[in-house]
């Protein structure tokens, strides 16, 4: 594990994907084989990065697991977690494995491709999880009580063991599937009925093998197929959270798009904030929904 400066207890944990983001971007359209001018910029990234980077622009104190190499691009990545606020005590260093990436090609009309290279921490498999499983963040006779959220670069078999493990039967799961190709790796969370998932309408049709058109209509089926929670976005249609209880759908405010890579994980982050604030879930959406409107613009989420 790593070091810190900040040893005290964290308030939310961040597991999965923490990697550097290497995303081209043009302002003019692109199609495929596209050639055309731009920059080309090299960010922390990865969905629990992202996330937890938001949660401490909104004052909360994340704590990152995730496997890091022992690589020169390793040793700058969890130096820029520090600077970001966020503690990296409870990291998992390999000495064999590459820090991971993800490259990512936008145009004005929007992403035009990504590939995610997270196979150092899947090769990590439940090694991230020590503190949570061993301490000293929790253990299976005294789980970590506070919010933890997950994303979809964690290989099926330990989202399973996540989903059932008694260390985390009292932590308030949030899911996200990091992108539509790896959905259904969220399918734990349906069969057992944990957590809080955040899904776009693809990744949803995915989960439900159908399609959707509208977001309220794909958070009703997921709720069918055993989901607890869900937070279904569609893009600057429509956004719905629902469960047992009920569903309130919104739509985003209206903004000019200049980047999309990371706004579905600053929707989930500032919606956890939201509820940690104590909003209720009117409220919580809104405040969600504005923050992603506002990152997809190019401005910060505050």
């Amino acid at each position: 594990m790593t070091e810190s400066a900040d040893f005290s207890k964290p308030d939310i944990l961040c597991v999965g994907s923490v990697l550097w983001d290497i995303i081209g971007r043009s302002t003019m359209e692109m199609q495929r084989g596209s050639d055309m001018p731009g920059r080309i910029t090299r960010l922390p990234g990865g969905v629990a990065m992202n996330i937890a980077m938001t949660l401490a622009r909104f004052g909360m104190k994340p704590a990152v697991l995730s496997a890091i190499g022992r690589d020169p691009e390793g040793d700058e990545l969890v130096s820029a977690c520090g600077h970001l606020g966020l503690m990296t005590d409870y990291l998992y260093r390999s000495e064999d494995l590459p820090t991971d990436r993800y490259m990512a090609v936008e145009g004005a009309n929007g992403l035009i491709a990504a590939i995610a290279d997270a196979h150092s921490l899947e090769a990590a498999g439940d090694k991230i999880l020590r503190p949570l499983v061993e301490g000293p963040l929790g253990t299976a006779d005294a789980p970590f009580e506070g919010p933890v959220a997950l994303d979809g670069n964690l290989k099926l078999a330990l989202l399973d063991e996540i989903a059932t493990h008694p260390a985390f039967a009292r932590s308030d799961l949030r899911v996200a599937p990091a992108s539509p190709g790896k959905a259904e790796r969220l399918r734990p969370f349906l069969t057992h009925a944990r957590g809080t998932l955040y899904v776009n309408l693809e990744e949803a049709g995915l989960l439900c093998q159908d399609q959707f058109t509208d977001s309220e209509t794909a958070a009703q089926a997921l709720l069918a197929r055993g989901a607890a929670r869900v937070l279904v976005t569609d893009g600057g249609q429509s956004a719905t959270e629902a469960d047992a209880s009920g569903h309130r759908t919104q739509v985003p405010p209206r903004v000019t798009v200049a980047r999309v890579t990371g706004a579905g994980d600053t929707f989930m982050a500032a919606h956890i904030a939201a509820e940690a604030r104590g909003e209720d879930r009117d409220s919580a959406l809104a405040s969600a929904l504005h923050a992603a409107a506002t990152y997809v613009s190019g401005e910060p989420p505050l």
